[in-house]
């Protein structure tokens, strides 16, 4: 079924490059499109080679050694897009102020490639003010996005509007693997943060320092209050594995003082 899936896939992202192709005859199935989508989970991402909003190469290998998320637009769409790369951009801001300023990259690619030159991917970001840095914009050629957008498990289609597509964030391993897929132009923020999280938490820390091993506790009591839709610190967590250490600790000193109790004081002369 997956198999299928993907076959399938692939013949509707190939089918959205025919320019010239009646859209009223390609028809966009959304139940179909999320199972594509879907099916993408765990897969790794190819090295496609794009080009950067200041016209300089980018291969997708560069961007590896931290989580990506990766989002495909269009710009000259005048709604969905910029809703999602305007949202993306308050929820990438949460994320950063939780899990720190350089712990992810963002990648927003142009997948309309008669119109998203370098030129027109740094005015769509201009127009945002969109400067965070670790924040790429890019796009490429017809059969390298198309490449992309079947990794990613990512479905279009040109129509009279301009294109169908899903609203789609993708998150990827620090490897280069589809890890997660977030729906929706004003998802909640932990859809997003959460996966970015778990994926953080579960990098090595770097030489075993102090510093690392602190960075690692501070995330792993970081929670979202939905009542300001930030992250927090919360210090409840450290007092309860604190308590429950040292009770732990009091429990193996009482059964061993026990053992040591129980034991015979040897033969008696």
């Amino acid at each position: 079924m997956a198999a299928s899936n993907l076959l399938f896939g692939v013949l509707l992202v190939a089918a959205s490059f025919a320019a010239n192709a009646d859209a009223a005859e390609v028809p966009y199935d959304e139940k179909t499109a999320l199972a594509i989508s879907q099916a993408a989970v765990g897969r790794e991402i190819g090295n496609h080679s794009l080009t950067d909003r200041t016209g300089q190469p980018l291969d997708l290998a560069e961007l590896r050694g931290r989580p990506l998320i990766v989002s495909l637009i269009y710009t000259s769409c005048y709604h969905v897009c910029p809703m999602l790369t305007q949202h993306l951009e308050e929820v990438v801001e949460v994320a950063r102020e939780a899990l720190g300023e350089q712990s992810f990259n963002v990648l927003t690619v142009g997948f309309d490639t008669a119109v998203d030159t370098p030129p027109r991917m740094n005015l769509y970001a201009q127009d945002r003010g969109i400067h965070l840095p670790g924040w790429y914009f890019a796009s490429s050629d017809e059969v390298t996005i198309g490449g992309l957008a079947s990794d990613l498990g990512f479905v279009y289609f040109a129509s009279p509007k301009g294109f169908d597509h899903m609203a789609q964030t993708t998150v990827l391993s620090a490897d280069g693997r589809v890890y997660r897929q977030v729906y929706g132009q004003d998802f909640e923020a932990p859809l997003l943060v959460e996966p970015l999280k778990q994926l953080v938490l579960g990098t090595p820390p770097e030489s075993g320092t102090v510093h690392a091993w602190l960075g690692k506790v501070r995330l792993l009591c970081t929670i979202y209050d939905p009542t300001s839709g930030r992250y927090k610190f919360d210090y409840s967590i450290i007092v309860s594995l604190f308590v429950g250490l040292l009770c732990l600790g009091s429990v193996a000193a009482f059964i061993v003082h026990a053992w040591r109790g129980s034991k015979p004081s040897g033969p008696a002369f």
